[in-house]
C-alpha cells in the first residue's frame, strides 16, 4: 500500500511539474490543514487559513540546535518568496517559545504544538519523530516535499522556485 502511495505521490507530482493534470487533479488537502496551534500567546491558529497557497511547515524546538541554525535560512527564504507562507510549528512549550523568541528574529508565525507535535510528525512521515522537519505544501495542501533534519537552503530554494511567483 505505501509503495502504491508513494508511486502515485510521484506520478501526480510528475503531471503538475510537467503542467499536465493540474485541472483534473483534485485531491483533498492533507489533514494538517484541519489542526489549530496557538501562538506563543495562547491564541488559536487554525492551519487551513494558509490553503490556496504554497506553505511551509518546519516543526522546531528551542533545544533544538539545527533548529535554531536554519531558522535565519528559512527567514531569508520567506522574504525571497513571498508567496509563500512559512510557519514554525514549536515542538516545545508557550513559555520556552515565548522566552525564545528575541534570540532569532523572524517574521513568520510560530505556533505551539507542545510535546504533542511529536506524534503529529510521526502521522506526517517522519517515523523517527527527529528534529528539525520541514513539510512543504503546494496551494492545494497536498505535500510535496520533506525534509528531516536541517535544511539546505539552495535545495529548499529549488522545490519554491516551482511555484508561481505571487
Amino acid at each position: 500500500m505505501m509503495k502504491r502511495r508513494i508511486f502515485l505521490q510521484a506520478c501526480v507530482g510528475a503531471a503538475l511539474t510537467s503542467g499536465v493534470g493540474h485541472a483534473v487533479w483534485s485531491a483533498s488537502p492533507d489533514a494538517l490543514f484541519t489542526r489549530q496551534f496557538p501562538d506563543h500567546e495562547g491564541v488559536e491558529t487554525p492551519l487551513g487559513q494558509w490553503l490556496g497557497r504554497p506553505v511551509v511547515f518546519n516543526f522546531w524546538a528551542t533545544w533544538c540546535p539545527p533548529c535554531i541554525k536554519e531558522m535565519p535560512d528559512l527567514q531569508a527564504l520567506s522574504q525571497q518568496f513571498p508567496g509563500v507562507q512559512f510557519v514554525g510549528l514549536g515542538v516545545d512549550t508557550a513559555a520556552n517559545v515565548r522566552k525564545f523568541m528575541p534570540k532569532v528574529n523572524v517574521s513568520y508565525p510560530l505556533l505551539v504544538t507542545g510535546y504533542a507535535g511529536i506524534d503529529l510528525m510521526k502521522s506526517l512521515g517522519n517515523a523517527a519523530g527527529g528534529l528539525p522537519f520541514t513539510l512543504v505544501y503546494d496551494a492545494a495542501g497536498q505535500v510535496v516535499e520533506r525534509i528531516l533534519g536541517q535544511i539546505k537552503p539552495a535545495e529548499l530554494e529549488a522545490v519554491l522556485q516551482r511555484f508561481p511567483v505571487a
